[in-house]
Parts: structure tokens; sequence; C-alpha cells
């Protein structure tokens, strides 16, 4: 009886967030209106009604709601649904509510389209107007390359850095970086990198230490970071490219001289003028800039004096050693590498806080892309780093919440999460409080709460916990579904109510 419990409450929760079916046989009739016929349930109607009223005049099309004789929408089927709807002549199309499966059948009878929908449908007004990357076929696309930096790789077993490096190139990563410790030489950097080169991954060693790059490169690494004057001599040697750096990151002279340098000696490379983080190097001082804008300066610089050149960035400089998550970061930084013609990035996964930078610096250089190249703000493009609040609420009206209670005739629960509350709602009932333990104790003292077993008790706990998360950081809710974490959104498989009479919906007159 919970999974019963759970399951009606699931078909309410999908009423309410009716998704439609799409057929692609369609056969329009010509009308000087579009007039669009929306079918549901009783549940639904008032909520579905006071959406499309306030679209209807902008978009514009007149509209009719056809109610099925039946309270749950989910519950309908396309052969029961052809022997009762009513599609009014004006019709031009028609929306099917999603969970009554598919809409071919339904289309075999109409020779107007049956149309698809949004999942939710307080998202038809973005539905009926506002683009997203679903209509933008050229979206993810990206020039700039990815390098993930695996830290202290002579720490790790061979076993381990492999790992590590399949994961890193899963989540997005171009190339895999061996970080090695410094002052203190590894004797197994060659056998570590041959190993990597022979699963295929593209390898760069991050050392000064000459030797360790010598057998890097002879087992297979393509690219050294990094050469100054300490070791350019030695790279002459290596044959393959370097990452050039200045002796010190405010000394663009000596970047200067290592780029001539190595152009002399024909060595391939791309230069990196620094990141430095905020606050290092001063403040400002007599008009100058120091520091964290002092660096992204630079690169604005170098891009100038050197503009044949690739240049990267290090922008684990800035995620790692900043108390923030590091989304945001990653977006505006790839978004400067972006605007700068900066190719190549390297990042690294060491603080908690950025645990996820491969896979953020994957959908931004996507997002950033998309922007610069069609001269757009990158905004309702792709919603993958939107991660610690939604990017949008769709509360319900007060009065619609109301008007559910009113017409619930079963004692399973319903959760809602809007206007800072938790709200319950049941047959004939609707409580509501900030407070999930308050909450549920309002709920015990109820007649209705007979039926709260310790599996009920479990399952509103949770809900009202995910409820209060939601409201807590400004984010959607839905019952009996997972909050969107963005790219870190983790689905939720719950046990659902078996619909053995689904050909036969039970509730008609």
């Amino acid at each position: 009886m919970f999974y019963a419990f759970r399951g009606i409450g699931q078909e309410l929760e999908r009423e309410l967030r009716t998704t439609f079916f799409y057929s692609t046989r369609v056969t329009h009739t010509a009308s000087p209106r579009r007039h669009i016929h929306f079918v549901t349930g009783k549940l639904a109607a008032p909520a579905l009604r006071s959406v499309v009223n306030r679209i209807a005049d902008e978009v514009p099309f007149e509209f009719s709601i056809g109610v099925m004789p039946i309270t749950v929408a989910a519950l309908m089927t396309p052969a029961w649904i052809k022997k009762r709807w009513q599609i009014p002549s004006a019709a031009t199309e028609i929306m099917v509510p999603g969970y009554v499966g598919d809409a071919y059948e339904l289309q075999q009878d109409v020779e107007i389209p049956v149309q698809v929908g949004p999942k939710d449908l307080r998202a038809l007004p973005e539905f009926f107007g506002a683009a997203n990357s679903a209509t933008q076929p050229d979206y993810g696309q990206f020039d700039i390359r990815i390098v993930a930096e695996i830290n202290h790789a002579p720490d790790l077993s061979i076993d381990q850095i492999c790992a590590r490096a399949q994961q890193l190139i899963d989540d997005g990563a171009d190339v895999i970086d061996i970080g090695c410790n410094p002052g203190r030489r590894w004797r197994d950097v060659g056998q570590t990198v041959r190993l990597l080169t022979e699963k295929n991954f593209s390898v760069s060693i991050d050392t000064f230490d000459a030797w360790e790059a010598e057998q890097a490169v002879g087992n297979g690494a393509s690219l050294v970071l990094s050469v100054n004057a300490s070791n350019r001599q030695a790279a002459i040697d290596w044959g393959c490219e370097v990452v050039a750096i200045p002796d010190t990151p405010d000394d663009l002279d000596s970047l200067e001289q290592t780029v001539a340098f190595l152009e002399k000696h024909n060595v391939p490379m791309r230069l990196d003028p620094i990141l430095e983080p905020i606050g290092v190097g001063g403040s400002h001082v007599g008009g100058k800039a120091t520091g964290f804008i002092a660096s992204l300066l630079r690169y604005a610089s170098v891009r100038q004096r050197f503009p044949q050149h690739e240049i990267m960035m290090g922008i684990g400089n800035l995620t790692e050693l900043t108390d923030v998550d590091s989304a945001g970061v990653n977006v505006l930084l790839l978004g400067i590498c972006q605007e700068l013609g900066i190719r190549s990035v390297l990042t690294t996964e060491v603080i908690n806080w950025a645990r996820s930078a491969v896979r953020e610096c994957d959908a931004a250089r996507r997002l950033v892309y998309h922007a610069v190249q069609h001269q757009v703000p990158p905004k309702r493009l792709d919603e993958s780093l939107v991660m610690l609040r939604d990017a949008k609420l769709r509360p319900f009206p007060p009065e619609t919440l109301d008007e559910l209670a009113a017409a619930i005739k079963d004692n399973n629960y319903r959760l809602f999460a809007q206007s800072e509350q938790i709200h319950l709602l049941a047959a004939g009932l609707h409580l509501c409080d900030a407070d999930p333990f308050a909450l549920f104790a309002a709920l015990l003292e109820q007649p209705q709460s007979k039926n709260v077993d310790a599996g009920h008790a479990f399952y509103l706990g949770f809900e009202m916990a995910k409820a209060l998360t939601a409201l807590t950081l400004g984010k959607q809710y839905e019952q009996d579904e997972a909050l969107s974490w963005g790219l870190l959104t983790r689905n939720e498989e719950h046990h659902r109510l078996p619909r053995k009479n689904r050909q036969r919906p039970k509730e008609s007159s």
C-alpha cells in the first residue's frame, strides 16, 4: 500500500506537469486564426487554463480546453480518448497529455496536428516564445581544449593514474597533464607516460626538471609544461611543443626573451602569462593594476604582442584558490579565453569545491563559443551550469492549490513547495508550513493521518527534505522527482505503482 500511495501521488504530479506527445503524421487544415485545443483531466484543468490565459493574447492564439471525464489525465489512453473527445470545428491543432501513450493512434482520426508541448505546463510561456539550445542546431561546438592535471602523480599507483586519466577524459578533458613533485625526481615517469600513451591518452608533463621532461617526451608526451630561462636550452632537444612562461609572473620581458629563443630554434610553443589568484601581488597602487586583474591584462597584452602564437590559461590558479564553487568562475574564465582567442586551459580538481571542474569547463566552452560566434549573451542556451539555483521558478497561483485540495477524492498526499512554505494536500485538506516537522505534526492531528505508517512517514520525510532544500536555495520542487542540479543532477529511481489496468481508466462519467 506504500507503493500505491506513492504511485497515485505521482499520477497527480504528472497531471500538473503535463507532457504532450508528438506525431510526425500531420495534415494541417488551413485556418484564418490559430486555435489550440488542449485536452486534459479535471485536476489539471484550472492550472492549465490559468497558464494559457496569460499567454494566449501575447502569442497570439485562440484556445479551448477539453476537460475529459476523468480526474487524473495520466490514466487516459488513446483508445479511451478517441471515444470521448470533442474537438471544436475552429481548432487548428491539438495538445494531448503525454502520459496517455503514443499520439500516433489519435492522429489517425483527425486532420489537424497533434502537437508536442513542454514537460511542465508552467513552461508553456517559454515553449511559445523563448529560444533554448534545443532550437539551436549548431549548439555544442567549441574550440578550446582542456588540459586536465593529475596532481602529485608520483604519489599514485599506475592503476590509480590510469583510472583517473580515463575519468578526466570521460568528463571532457582532451589532454592528461601528469603533475610531478617539485624537488623530487620521479624515476618512473617514462614508464607511466608510456603506459598512458599506449592506452591512446594524449599526455603532457608538468615539470621544470629537464630529465623528467626528456623521459616523458621520449615515451610519448606531446607537451611540456613549462619552459622559461631556467630550462629552455634543454627544450631544443625534446622535439615537442612546450608552454612558454615568464620567469616571474609580472615579467613579460622575460617571456619575450624565451619566445625569441624558442623561435630561433624552431621549438613549437604556446604561451602562458600566468593567471594569478585574487589578492596575490598586492593591491591598487598609484593607478597601476596588480594581482589578478594585472594578470588578466597580461593575457590581453600577450595576445596583441604574439598574434601568431597559441595561448594557454592555467585557470586552476583561480578555481583552486578561491572560496567559491568553481562553475561560475570557470564560465567567466572560459569567456575571457574565448574572446581573447586563448585555445587551451589547464585545470585540476584538487579542492573539493572544484571536484567537477573538468565537466564544468566542457559545458562552459560550448556555452561561450556559441555566445561569441552568434554575438548573443550566453543565456537560455544550456542550464547545465545552473546548479545551485534553478533558472526559473513556476509556482501555482495560491487559489489553484485550494482548488486541488477541494477536488481530490483520495487520502494520498501531494506536496508542493512555493511561497516559502511546504504545502501538503489530500482530500479536503490543505496544510502548509515553513517547517517540515511542524507540518508533519499538523498532519498527525488530522483524521486522515491514520494511513501514515512507517513507510509513509519515511517517504514524506524524504520528500519534505527535498522541498525544504528547494525553498532554501530557490529551486523548483516536483514531488517524486530529483531536484535539478544542472550537470550534477542525480536521477532518482522510485518504486512506482504498477498500472495494470492501463487500458481501462476506472474514472469516467
